[in-house]
């Protein structure tokens, strides 16, 4: 990480009546949107509010070179200074907080590689804000902490793991760090100022998480035993002794988690299943009643916390949008939804007196664009937009539709047709990865572009996705490839059924978990589809488990993908080569550290071993998140010119 060379910009924000509304014609603009618009990374990411209200930081891409900038705005002068940049190659930008008005931390996630096995280690950086600049410190000093090792000289792999910020005492945070056992932190308490450090408990009982309450009191911890499986949660009551609130296996039972605490220190709110979909309650840490908080019938409560800063309290949680049960904070939502419709607007940081808030609002068609609103004052001003060269008079609308599949389980998808042309249209079948997440609804430059080329796009939600309840999220588990997979083809064929999709012309893409699904589909329903897209997806289950062996959840990793082995063989696509007939596009990261760039070279040269008709891309540097520009565009421009062979 090296800081830029000091320089000063200024940047306009406008009120929000003053954006102008585009005049172009939506047919002509889909026309001319470049595929620049749609693989240029993010303008402006990771936007954070100064306690003050007064500054943001946040985080700007290059469009010229594979560099990202760290950034803060004086929203009272307007101008920008550069602080810090990363080369999104070996080094990244992980994330960034204020501590208070003048330090910014930093944390940085660096790509490291010991006798085959890649992985990450992150470290934590101070920086002040001040018009001169100032080059980055390391948070956590050897000198002070050396001391705490004991008998082991490993430097922790991760050293950015805060557990509470300490707002009340704007020099000081809490830290939890692996220093003298791997995988058990000690709490410490670090000065941001002078890098001292103190250690409040020392890491034992095989507890990996610690949390604190709203005042900064370490209150709860996390226990998970690698081996077993078994976890418990804990509580430090006012003797220091832990007493066990919770415990579960969590490869055989229903989980519960730690939602956080209200600004009461006997109010815990925890999340648990109800029946089979998860809710959110709290319990009185006194008498241990339980109260359910809110339930949703047909969705998992999954999403955090909403606290007020000047409360300290819980005032709301995320889902399915914000749903508040502080009245003034409903008010102010209702407020901006009624001047932003059609948009999903969610406040994503108050100054500490809650005058001034920032805003981020996107839609289907619009891409993500910031904002800063004053209460006081009763103004919103535009900051900028994600995507700038992108129109949402280009963009296509999602509509949520339900699918019943072979086996009368109904699963949800997102169908999003082009604004050119007439169906049934060529079709890109877009699973998503994970498998262990969703696809939603709202903004995806995926989708946009797609769309943009004429083609229509099914996300299927199969089964294995979250957010649908217990029994539908552990139907992933040891079923790559089976029931996951025909989920996929039925959604496939009801796009053919309804008429959307010309069946001689269906692409299947994916990434990650979707690339596996894509290279499964060419060996399982090769019929169907005819093209294939796998961005650092898995060929290989066998090797995937293999992998696993060098990290501490290997058990965990077999106990999802499979446990016998010739199983796990027969629903890897890479052994059922000589059976495909669709052409395939592969791309990977060479540097990818979720799933080794080994699971495409090693399809890559099966596939040429049987002459069958594939390209391969590999990505210099490339992770797994298509984080480095230049690598963005390599992407689009290879499976931008792949998909107009095959489909148009």
């Amino acid at each position: 990480m090296m800081r830029f060379k000091q320089g000063v910009v200024m940047l306009c924000f406008c009120i929000l009546t003053a954006i102008p509304a585009s005049v172009v014609h939506a047919n002509d603009e889909a026309k001319l949107t470049p595929i620049e618009a749609f693989s240029r990374l993010p303008q402006f990411y990771s936007v954070a509010l100064s306690p003050g209200g007064n500054r943001i930081a946040m985080e700007r891409n290059s469009q010229s070179e594979d560099l990202a900038a760290l950034m803060t705005l004086d929203m009272e002068t307007g101008k920008v200074y550069y602080l810090l940049r990363a080369d999104n190659k070996k080094v990244k930008i992980n994330w960034y907080r204020w501590a208070n008005d003048e330090d910014l931390l930093v944390s940085a996630k660096y790509e490291i590689s010991e006798a085959g096995t890649k992985y990450f280690k992150t470290r934590l950086y101070v920086m002040k804000y001040d018009e001169q600049g100032s080059d980055p410190e390391q948070v956590i000093d050897w000198r002070h902490i050396k001391r705490y090792q004991e008998n082991s000289k490993r430097a922790p792999q991760f050293q950015d793991e805060i557990i509470d910020m300490l707002p009340d005492d704007p020099d000081h945070i809490l830290m939890a760090i692996d220093i003298a056992r791997p995988l058990e932190p000690s709490v410490f308490k670090v000065n941001i100022k002078n890098q001292k450090i103190s250690r409040l408990e020392k890491g034992k009982r095989r507890i990996r998480d610690w949390v604190t309450d709203r005042q900064g009191n370490l209150r709860i911890g996390i226990t998970l035993n690698y081996e077993t499986g078994d976890r418990d949660i804990l509580l430090l009551n006012k003797d220091d002794e832990y007493e066990k609130l919770f415990s579960f296996n969590v490869s055989n039972d229903k989980p519960v988690s730690i939602a956080g605490f209200a600004a009461d220190p006997n109010i815990l709110y925890f999340k648990k299943y109800l029946g089979d979909y998860r809710a959110l309650y709290k319990m009185d840490l006194t008498t241990r009643e339980e109260t359910l908080v809110l339930a949703d019938d047909e969705y998992d409560v999954d999403g955090s916390l909403i606290y007020s800063p000047v409360t300290n309290d819980a005032i709301g949680v995320r889902h399915r949008g914000r749903h508040y049960w502080d009245p003034r904070y409903d008010a102010l939502q209702k407020g901006l939804d009624d001047l932003l419709k059609d948009s999903r607007n969610s406040l994503v940081g108050f100054s500490s007196n809650e005058d001034v808030y920032l805003l981020y609002s996107e839609s289907d068609t619009q891409p993500g664009r910031y904002y800063v609103g004053n209460q006081k004052e009763v103004t919103l001003s535009f900051l900028f937009d994600q995507y700038p060269d992108i129109k949402p008079d280009s963009v296509s609308p999602h509509k949520r539709v339900d699918i019943t599949m072979r086996d009368k389980e109904q699963i949800e998808g997102y169908l999003s047709l082009p604004k050119t042309g007439e169906g049934p249209y060529p079709t890109i079948i877009f699973p998503h990865g994970g498998p262990g997440s969703r696809s939603f609804a709202g903004f995806d430059y995926w989708t946009a572009y797609f769309n943009s080329r004429g083609y229509a796009v099914m996300r299927p939600n199969f089964r294995g996705s979250t957010g649908y309840g217990y029994s539908f999220s552990e139907a992933q588990m040891q079923s790559w490839g089976m029931a996951m997979q025909d989920d996929i083809a039925d959604a496939t064929q009801w796009m053919i059924d309804q008429g959307y999709t010309d069946k001689s012309k269906v692409c299947i893409v994916g990434a990650s978990y979707g690339g596996f699904a894509a290279l499964a589909a060419t060996v399982k329903s090769p019929e169907m589809y005819t093209c294939a897209v796998s961005f650092a997806g898995v060929s290989d289950l066998d090797r995937l488990v293999f992998r696993a062996r060098a990290f501490v959840n290997k058990k965990f990793v077999k106990e999802q993908i499979g446990e016998d082995r010739d199983d796990r063989e027969r629903r890897s696509p890479i052994n059922f080569v000589e059976n495909i007939k669709t052409p395939i596009l592969l791309i990977h990261g060479e540097e990818d550290r979720v799933v080794h760039v080994e699971q495409s070279r090693n399809m890559a040269e099966e596939l040429e071993d049987h002459d069958k008709v594939f390209e391969y891309v590999e990505l210099p540097y490339g992770n797994h998140h298509l984080a480095i520009q230049s690598n963005r565009m390599k992407t689009f421009e290879a499976m931008d010119k792949f998909l107009s062979k095959y489909l148009q």
